[in-house]
């Protein structure tokens, strides 16, 4: 009787906590950083070559969560999902397009907000978007080789959308964006898929939108109305383009390769990619494919690339928290670091994230709370993007408008809680994966038949063979939630 009532008050002084933070914060201010395609390894403490000093500082101060998975490895469906806070339910929300057709295209005032962005506006929460937070770069909808129109990607979420796209001109040819002002576009193609420019920060665009965020920033200083700001980040997303200081951070033999660059053992083989997105960029010297990894020098010369531009980032991101801390925002200020999916660095021989192995699925996430009791804490329990919905209403003070597929977070910031969710899931093509604590199962539809790889994460955490035919049983109870989740044409 004792225990039960020592957990009983324990939960409600938890709740407690939560309640006064958001009372007494009176609805704290929100900063979201989305990153594109910054897997979760590249942050994890375990990572000692990484140079990023000012996530480490910021993951100290908050919680890191080694666990955390997307819906979908591309960059729209990602987005689509964490903002609406649903899991993909037809073929159509695994495509990059979806914020487009399903948002943008039917922009009429909806009785349920677009996205929680919209429930923050509505509920009086000035909203800013600067860069790339849905699937736009620069949130309007046109093309990568078109004219810029005045069509917003989320037409009922913002306030404020704004982009420098600098001397690119367009948020598209900034997005893949080389340091003498042409994009992959302009150049046909006929670029590689790294560059080492010797320019400042601003020198590529991302150096830019957090100038432009921090400027806003101090307009919104003396405002009484709370704010979202969304910044979107573009690197390090292809091409692996950063100033040359960050290269110079790196020996690149002490950059560790893939420890599992071939295709998995007794695999199905419905995991196969060939890189279709890296191989793209036409001068790269190697191409990928899935039965041939790239060769050990240059898989280190593009490791090497992909981590000057996580450096980039890094400093990118020290500078708005070093302002938000100079303007005495930070302490209302709930922080967030998100990453909208993975990226394999040869796993599987992938480079790329269009897949449903660990690498593609598995991205940063960072949630600082103010005030909030359990800060400082790498939280290994299995976490999802559609968890971020209800998670930013709970922190705000605010009801959920309707049902979502995600739970708040929230507990994790106040007490010791060892599991949040027992599976969570993730698609793509024909495709579907569910993830437990030890187990990773996916089920592939090939030409009408069925195919099933698990793996024994406990075990194999590289996932380098599949033992579906070794644990039958697992397979059976697994695959049974995958049907229940099964995408719809």
């Amino acid at each position: 009787m004792k225990r039960r009532l020592s957990r009983y008050f324990t939960f409600v002084l938890c709740c407690l906590q939560m309640i006064s933070f958001a009372q007494s914060n009176a609805m704290p201010n929100i900063l979201f950083i989305a990153v594109d395609d910054l897997r979760a390894e590249v942050i994890s403490p375990d990572n000692e070559v990484i140079q990023i000093p000012n996530i480490r500082k910021l993951a100290e101060e908050s919680v890191l969560f080694n666990n955390h998975f997307v819906q979908v490895p591309t960059c729209g469906a990602s987005r689509y999902s964490m903002l609406t806070g649903m899991l993909p339910k037809k073929k159509k929300h695994l495509k990059n397009y979806i914020i487009e057709k399903d948002i943008a295209d039917g922009n009429e005032k909806r009785e349920k907000p677009e996205t929680f962005i919209e429930h923050l506006k509505r509920n009086n929460y000035y909203t800013v978007g600067i860069g790339k937070i849905s699937h736009s770069a620069d949130g309007f909808v046109y093309g990568y080789e078109d004219e810029v129109t005045d069509k917003r990607e989320l037409p009922n979420s913002w306030d404020e959308v704004l982009f420098d796209s600098g001397k690119w001109e367009t948020g598209w040819n900034a997005f893949f964006a080389y340091a003498d002002g042409s994009n992959r576009q302009s150049r046909k193609k006929q670029v590689k898929p790294y560059e080492e420019g010797d320019v400042s920060d601003y020198g590529y665009p991302d150096g830019l939108t957090i100038d432009l965020a921090i400027s806003k920033l101090k307009e919104l200083k003396g405002s009484k109305q709370p704010f979202f700001m969304g910044v979107g980040l573009f690197k390090p997303h292809l091409p692996f383009n950063a100033p040359k200081k960050y290269w110079d951070l790196y020996e690149r033999n002490e950059i560790p390769l893939a420890k599992n660059v071939e295709q998995p053992k007794n695999s199905s083989r419905g995991g196969a990619n060939n890189s279709g997105e890296f191989n793209q960029y036409l001068l790269g010297e190697e191409k990928a494919n899935a039965k041939n990894p790239v060769s050990n020098d240059y898989a280190k010369k593009l490791k090497h690339a992909y981590y000057a531009s996580v450096s980039y980032i890094d400093a990118q991101i020290g500078k708005i928290l070093e302002e938000l801390e100079a303007l005495e925002l930070d302490e209302n200020t709930v922080v967030i670091v998100w990453g909208d999916h993975g990226w394999n660095l040869g796993e599987q021989s992938i480079w790329g994230k269009h897949n449903l192995f660990e690498s593609a699925l598995k991205s940063a996430l960072i949630i600082k709370v103010p005030g909030a009791k359990n800060m400082g804490v790498n939280y290994d329990g299995l976490v999802s993007s559609v968890d971020l919905y209800p998670t930013i209403c709970k922190v705000a003070g605010l009801e959920i408008p309707y049902e979502l597929d995600g739970k708040s977070l929230t507990p994790i910031f106040t007490k010791k809680v060892k599991k949040h969710h027992d599976k969570v899931y993730s698609f793509f093509g024909n495709g579907a994966s569910v993830r437990t604590e030890r187990f990773r199962l996916t089920h592939y539809k090939i030409k009408g038949e069925d195919f099933y790889d698990l793996y024994d994460l406990k075990k194999d955490p590289n996932e380098i063979e599949n033992v579906a035919d070794v644990h039958p049983k697992v397979v059976e109870k697994l695959s049974k939630d995958l049907n229940i989740k099964r995408i719809q044409n």
